[in-house]
């Protein structure tokens, strides 16, 4: 604004009789600021209003400053004066503004609908635009007047601005707010309803709405009091009652398929109004009304209907049902029941198909139906439902129970990991279709996720471990890197413990590496009984006994000759190495290769691959071609349960041959070296485990597996019992179920069983009140 002009057109004021005269001036022109503001007003004018208003409340100060006797009144009378003349302009220019809604108000009775809307945007620029310049005219006023006011603490004086926008809301604003608010609602319905609107409309309305909200303490800040009263909330009923009805009629006329379609397209037609023409702090209340109407009250339908999607696999429905339902309170929790019995009905009818034809049924088989279920459960879990944690839970809770609870688990509880460990044996085992390194990593990485499911993780630790032992005891890994990897899943899976052993086993096989080559240099060196080299190629494998789940062989094999010289050999060696240490030769894991040399009309000899057992038969016959059973039996010096299989193999490769041939294997019966043995191949696996021996291994594991969680339990119990000296029976019992179930899931009967064991070795005692105490 352009500085105060001495030479503008304004009333000389010499008296408070002069305010009628200054009114009438301000008024004429405050009029035409009101009404004509579009035609301007020229800086004459404009300069004699706001000195008009200068000198009518600078007026009184003047008058002020003339000498006072000494008895007048106090000297804050001047300024009282000059508050007096800011007062009544005040009042004079509120009253206009009174009188001047009251007109536009009369105006507006004309108009209804969108005419209205239009009327009351337009005087609202109009009246806003006028009070802006009004503003300006009438600083000094609130620069000294007003401010005082305020600073004193008086309440309804506001800045000039801020006066016609109380006057606004008042004179006009309370009296059409209703009508304008339902021409509001009225279009938009109308745009809800798929026909085209004037957005900007309601957008204009919607800020007029927030610029009245005026904060009562302090008038230089704005509320929403005003916006969220007049409008928001006539907004939001209007919204539920709509949507209500609407969705009430077409869930009545449609499927909740494309009902569920409906309601996410509406969703999203709210979301986006907000950013169109609403005020963003409707947002959440906008949408918890559009989710109360347009899915609480249907949600009971929707869930009807979760079953029927699963069914059918309708992953983009299941993925719109989740999304809706998860706008509202709990909307997801029955549906995350039902999946959860969905999945482990899925599971539980997976297996019946795999166990249908009895115990026949390879690993593989098995777990590949196990891992179908869950990947198919698990790529739904991800795409349909957003991979939600709880979703994750109920598929976890679903697999653990059909892993460990089925079919195949009904007669052997812990079969499913006792199946795991043997698939886990046939892919990291060296074999015709063995699996590339990138394609075995992943296979492992399957393996681990039935393995997370498995509850009783010894009884998989226990066959785990002895099929390992003879993976590296018979160099038949596929590969270090495959076995050094499904032992870093195990240690990440279960931690250090676990697979301390496990590592403990392959440094005895490196150490081994080692030791034969130093075997080999020492043997170069030294002539043994005037023999300057080895009879056989032998390789020594050095066991710990504590870490490998190896026993004894059960039978004190008589080793043949050869085989005999090269382990006394070997044990000279070792003793000059180590001394105090006794070596146990299991024969049952030994094996070797011998030359078919007697069969003339085969140019290049055969190989026989062979157990220890095997070969300590088949080389008898180096001395005769003919040998009853007793004779085998007394020169090897093996039991009927050792000898009888290693027979048994020979036979039926007709490798020798039983006379006669129908013969079982019992003293009386002879056997005859086949010189007419004929095979395709030049290298022939003799070396192969019977049913039988598999069948008492996994039983000889088993009870291994029984002796070490009751020696388990009863460790668990004595460190509980040795911290807290005294604890309830139930305590207790709860205590070692929570420090156990990560190993297996123990029974209750077997806790009190190894409780009473403990009891009698007097470990603790029992006191009353079923209460037990540590005894050190």
């Amino acid at each position: 604004m352009p500085p105060v002009s001495n030479t503008a057109s304004a009333p000389a004021l010499r008296g408070r009789d002069d305010l009628h005269t200054t009114w009438s001036y301000l008024e004429d022109n405050i009029n035409n600021v009101m009404t004509k503001l579009q035609e301007g007003l020229d800086m004459k004018t404009y300069m004699g209003v706001y000195t008009a208003v200068h000198n009518f409340c600078t007026s009184q100060k003047a008058a002020s400053s003339q000498p006072q006797p000494a008895t007048s009144t106090p000297l804050n009378t001047g300024h009282r004066g000059a508050h007096l003349l800011g007062e009544e302009l005040y009042t004079l220019l509120g009253q206009y503004l009174t009188e001047h809604l009251r007109q536009v108000l009369n105006s507006s009775e004309s108009h209804t609908d969108e005419a209205l809307l239009s009327f009351y945007i337009r005087e609202w620029k109009r009246y806003t635009d006028a009070a802006k310049y009004n503003n300006h005219l009438f600083r000094y006023l609130n620069r000294h007047w007003v401010k005082r006011e305020i600073d004193e603490g008086k309440k309804n004086v506001y800045d000039v601005y801020t006066l016609h926008l109380v006057k606004w809301k008042d004179d006009f604003f309370k009296a059409v707010e209703s009508k304008v608010m339902q021409a509001v609602l009225r279009l938009v319905e109308k745009q809800r309803n798929g026909e085209t609107i004037d957005q900007l409309q309601i957008k204009a309305i919607v800020d007029s709405f927030v610029s009245l909200g005026l904060d009562e303490i302090d008038s230089s800040k704005s509320t929403l009091d005003v916006y969220k009263l007049y409008f928001e909330r006539p907004f939001i009923i209007a919204t539920k009652e709509y949507y209500s009805n609407e969705s009430r009629r077409f869930v009545a006329e449609n499927s909740i398929v494309e009902y569920m379609k409906k309601a996410e397209a509406r969703l999203d037609e709210e979301k986006e109004r907000v950013g169109l023409y609403l005020h963003p702090d409707i947002m959440k209340k906008l949408m918890d009304t559009c989710n109360e109407a347009l899915i609480a009250d249907h949600s009971a339908a929707l869930r009807d209907e979760f079953q029927v999607l699963l069914d059918n696999e309708r992953t983009d429905d299941l993925a719109r049902m989740y999304k809706l339902l998860s706008r509202i309170k709990d909307g997801l929790d029955p549906l995350r029941s039902r999946f959860e019995q969905h999945v482990r009905k899925a599971g539980t009818s997976a297996v019946e198909k795999v166990a249908a034809n009895g115990d026949n049924f390879e690993p593989k088989v098995y777990v590949d139906a196990l891992l179908e279920i869950h990947g198919k459960y698990q790529q739904l879990v991800n795409v349909a439902f957003n991979g939600e944690s709880e979703f994750v839970r109920s598929l976890d809770n679903a697999c653990q129970e059909f892993v460990n609870h089925n079919q195949v688990c009904k007669s052997n509880s812990t079969r499913s990991p006792e199946l795991l460990a043997k698939y886990t044996d046939q892919l990291l085992k060296k074999g015709a279709k063995a699996a590339d390194e990138s394609e075995l990593e992943e296979l492992l990485v399957q393996i681990m996720i039935v393995f997370k499911y498995i509850e009783d993780k010894d009884v998989f630790q226990k066959f785990y471990s002895r099929m390992l032992a003879k993976r590296l005891v018979h160099t038949n890994s596929v590969s270090d890197d495959a076995e050094t990897s499904m032992i870093s899943k195990l240690k990440e899976a279960c931690g250090y413990e676990y697979t301390n052993k496990l590592q403990r086993m392959f440094q005895d096989v490196q150490i081994s590496k080692d030791l034969n080559t130093a075997y080999k240099d020492w043997h170069d060196k030294v002539l043994e009984d005037g023999d300057e080299k080895r009879t056989i190629d032998s390789t020594f494998q050095i066991l710990g006994t504590g870490f490998w789940p190896l026993n004894a062989p059960n039978a004190a094999l008589a080793p043949p000759v050869e085989i005999k010289k090269a382990v006394d050999s070997f044990i000279r060696f070792y003793d000059q190495k180590h001394t105090g240490r006794k070596l146990t030769w299991l024969w049952q894991l030994c094996k070797g290769e011998i030359r078919a040399n007697y069969i003339r009309s085969q140019k290049v000899p055969y190989t026989f691959q062979v157990s220890m057992y095997q070969m300590a038969v088949l080389l008898l016959f180096n001395d005769s071609d003919k040998l009853d059973y007793s004779e085998i039996k007394e020169l090897t010096n093996l039991t009927d349960d050792t000898l009888d299989p290693a027979i048994g193999i020979l036979c039926k490769a007709r490798v020798i041959i039983a006379t006669p041939e129908d013969a079982k294997a019992s003293p009386g019966t002879k056997y005859v070296l086949n010189h007419n043995f004929k095979n395709k191949k030049l290298k022939i696996n003799l070396n192969i485990q019977v049913k039988s021996e598999q069948k008492v291994e996994a039983e000889d594991t088993h009870k291994t597996i029984e002796e070490d969680r009751k020696l388990l339990l009863q460790a668990v119990i004595v460190r509980i019992m040795k911290g807290r000296k005294k604890l309830k029976h139930v305590h207790l019992v709860e205590e070692v179920i929570t420090q156990v179930r990560s190993r297996f899931p123990p029974k209750i009967a077997d806790i009190k069983k190894n409780i009473d064991a403990l009891m009698e070795k007097d470990y603790i005692e029992r006191l009353d009140n079923d209460e037990l105490a540590y005894m050190a």
